[in-house]
């Protein structure tokens, strides 16, 4: 290693998972080394180590930032901006080592030099790893196109990222047999590692003058020349103040640079919405990021509508574009457009204490919205929506807006400054009515006016649950909204005694869910007045079974179309070449495509929503409309799609069917999320959404 370089190390200890991973280990271990992976210290139980507290996948957190140890790691990061990243992981024991070059999809931003610099780098370890008799291999499996790794925002920051994967992870322990019967210890995965890291050190010094020069060539070209198609991304800022807030924190986060619009008309640009090319104008509130800027080419990774893909075998999603994850009204334009100046938030001015009114009205748009409900019940005050729209004193306010009623309220002491005090700590502006006689809609005497229960949430988790979908869900409840929450297991539910909750929350499972007498004791709840949302996998939980409205076909003879479509499909698949079997086993798949779902304003699922809401597809499942109960969102056709991969197989059968629907059971219901709502924490919009299940759904 020369004297021209600075090494940071960053330890990446994960107290949570690495506490989870000792523990049963030191608990469940041999004195004498044993490396049968039969063997119990070989299989940590649910979820495993590598999560954080949350349950979060830090590796795949970087540019979202929605975890505590990646904004602090980002904060050191954006601090020495290095010209070299290498991100350090363990693979499954039965592969050897994986370094870079990467496989494809390779991003299309990526420069030559970063390319040019990772075979270097490949070749140069690859050396030490002949002469030691070392296996590995290289430009397979982990590719360069997700932007949230520990390599590719590097990359997209203009430094050579590249994750190094040794083979042994979590059921490696001290050590254990792979498929051939070596033993694979800790001490020969350290040093691979130790390897691995002097390569990069060596070439590093021989390579610094390079990689300073092509580090600034990389940030001038950003300034001066962008690489993308798209040289400016427009918000529109009227579309959803409350989601443009926290975008502009996201932008903040990562150092991308915005500004206000300014008035300009006759422009043309890719309508995020519609999918298509349109014409629009731009206003004093709207937002331009610039691809004329230092963070070039992150920006136009996070808003490109759609990545080019070279490959369909990816590691990792497809798509991920900003607008969709947060529910606004955006435009990518072809041609440059500066910002007319520095953008400035509206000001909001902080509400005061004056004659209790009849009621105070406030907006419910985003998770802003849902964090200040979840105060105001925490605080034991009565909130109350409306099912219709109405017009007060010359203010009109949709259904699902919120009312706080000086009537129902009497018992709250303090209660105008309580609500005051609230509304001023989330930033909400509140409205104020003395009459509750509407000009248009209902009085709020009427019974389409509801009260929101406070409810009483149980989160199913443990062995069979998607530990990443039940800590979004955790996450969500206890870091944006504050909102009480009991974590409930997935095999005892047969046991527990649900009367303590009006509502269950079933993340995504694998295989059969509930079990037989879980299942029959979680209906009784059900029909006993209990809501049950359940998402993703759980739904297969419900499907094609008897009593359930959620059916894969609406007839029969859908069915047996369907049926002999794939069966010919399957004589064709018996044909291909044997190399070919990946590529064809995802062709039934989805990986982060994005579908427009339209959704019913007149349902409490739809509030918030203007009647639309992308959803990020993750899986192949396709349901048909509900016969009985209410198809609250539905992806109407074909035309829905927006980008991101899916294959052929079902990407022609997404049209009419349900996304987000609700059954009656009973006294009770069970609501239908198709598709995760919350991925990972980034995918904003989606918070509403579920929001509307928790709390306005069945009131």
């Amino acid at each position: 290693m020369g004297k021209n370089q600075i090494v940071i190390i960053d330890p990446a200890i994960n107290p949570d998972g690495r506490d989870r991973y000792a523990m049963w280990y030191n608990q469940k271990m041999n004195t004498t080394l044993q490396p049968d992976l039969q063997s119990v210290e070989h299989n940590e139980p649910w979820p495993g180590g590598r999560a954080n507290h949350y349950l979060f996948d830090l590796n795949r957190d970087w540019a979202w930032q929605v975890q505590v140890e990646s904004q602090a790691r980002l904060k050191v990061y954006q601090a020495w901006m290095p010209q070299l990243h290498l991100d350090f992981h363990e693979q499954g024991i039965n592969n050897p080592f994986y370094m870079a070059p990467a496989a494809e999809p390779l991003h299309e931003q990526l420069t030559p030099w970063q390319h040019e610099f990772q075979d270097t780098f490949g070749k140069n370890t690859a050396k030490y790893f002949d002469e030691a008799g070392r296996f590995y291999f290289t430009k397979e499996r982990f590719d360069l196109l997700y932007p949230s790794y520990g390599d590719s925002y590097p990359m997209f920051n203009g430094a050579i990222g590249m994750t190094i994967e040794q083979g042994g992870g979590g059921q490696a322990g001290i050590g254990g047999y792979n498929s051939v019967g070596d033993t694979v210890t800790l001490s020969y995965r350290i040093a691979g590692h130790y390897t691995a890291a002097m390569s990069a050190a060596e070439v590093t010094s021989q390579n610094a003058e390079k990689l300073l020069s092509e580090y600034a060539k990389f940030y001038e070209d950003n300034s001066t020349n962008p690489k993308g198609k798209y040289k400016s991304f427009v918000i529109k800022g009227e579309s959803n103040p409350a989601q443009v807030a926290k975008l502009l924190e996201l932008l903040d986060k990562n150092g991308i640079r915005y500004g206000k619009a300014g008035s300009k008309s006759g422009l043309k640009g890719y309508e995020y919405q519609t999918g298509k090319s349109g014409s629009f104008a731009t206003s004093e509130e709207d937002i331009i990021i610039s691809a004329y800027q230092p963070k070039s080419v992150l920006a136009q990774v996070f808003f490109e509508p759609n990545p080019a893909l070279h490959d369909s075998i990816t590691y990792d999603i497809t798509s991920w574009a900003l607008p969709y994850a947060y529910g606004l009204e955006a435009y990518a334009v072809e041609t440059r457009l500066d910002p007319a100046g520095k953008y400035q938030a509206p000001e909001f001015t902080a509400n005061t204490v004056g004659k209790t009114p009849v009621a105070y009205m406030a907006a419910w748009e985003g998770t802003r919205d849902v964090a200040f409900l979840a105060e105001l019940l925490n605080a034991g005050i009565r909130v109350k929506y409306p099912e219709f729209p109405f017009e007060v004193e010359g203010k009109s306010f949709p259904a699902g807006s919120l009312l706080i009623t000086k009537g129902g309220n009497e018992y709250v002491p303090n209660f105008d400054q309580k609500v005051v005090e609230i509304a001023n700590k989330f930033g909400i502006t509140l409205e104020t009515t003395m009459s509750g006689y509407m000009d248009k809609g209902k009085d709020f005497g009427s019974p389409n006016i509801r009260i929101i229960q406070a409810p009483k949430v149980a989160l199913i988790g443990g062995s069979g649950t998607s530990s990443l979908n039940y800590g979004a869900i955790w996450h969500f409840f206890e870091k944006e909204l504050n909102y009480p929450l009991v974590n409930l297991e997935l095999e005892n539910m047969a046991r527990y005694d649900l009367s303590n909750y009006n509502v269950l929350i079933m993340p995504s499972t694998r295989g059969g869910g509930l079990s037989k007498p879980a299942m029959d004791h979680v209906m009784e709840w059900v029909r006993g007045g209990g809501k049950l949302i359940a998402i993703d996998g759980a739904l297969n939980t419900f499907a094609n079974k008897e009593g359930f409205e959620l059916k894969t076909f609406d007839t029969e003879e859908e069915k047996k179309a369907a049926e002999k479509e794939s069966t010919e499909l399957a004589k064709e698949e018996r044909l291909a070449p044997y190399q070919e079997g990946e590529r064809v086993a995802i062709s039934g798949g989805a990986a982060g495509a994005i579908y427009e779902v339209t959704m019913d304003k007149t349902h409490p699922l739809g509030y918030g929503t203007g009647g639309k809401y992308y959803t990020l597809k993750n899986n192949s499942s396709r349901y048909a409309y509900l016969t009985r109960g209410v198809n609250a969102g539905i992806i109407a056709d074909n035309d829905a799609y927006r980008t991101g991969y899916i294959g052929f197989k079902i990407k022609s059968k997404m049209g009419e069917s349900m996304a987000i629907g609700t059954e009656r059971a009973g006294r009770g219901q069970i609501v239908y999320f198709v598709d995760d709502p919350i991925f990972r924490g980034f995918w904003e919009s989606g918070k509403l959404v579920l929001s509307n299940a928790i709390f306005m759904v069945g009131q």
